[in-house]
């Protein structure tokens, strides 16, 4: 996986996913929580940030370990 995710090494990786699938950040192995997405996108400077939108809870501790956050 590049260090520098682009659009399209991202759309490859969700292109065969289940459309309905709901989506969350894991953001910090440090404290391993759930966060969701903002709706909006904001592109500037030839970047794509996606916005955090709060917090839902703790990581799943199977996510943890798939991450090597355990």
């Amino acid at each position: 996986m590049p260090q520098n995710l682009t659009v399209a090494h991202l759309i490859a990786q969700l292109q065969d996913l289940d459309p309905g699938l709901t989506v969350r950040l894991a953001v910090n192995p440090d404290w391993p929580f759930s966060h969701l997405p903002a709706a909006n996108l904001v592109v500037h400077n030839n970047v794509v940030y996606l916005p955090e939108d709060g917090q839902e809870g703790y990581l799943p501790t199977a996510v943890r370990e798939e991450l090597a956050w355990a």
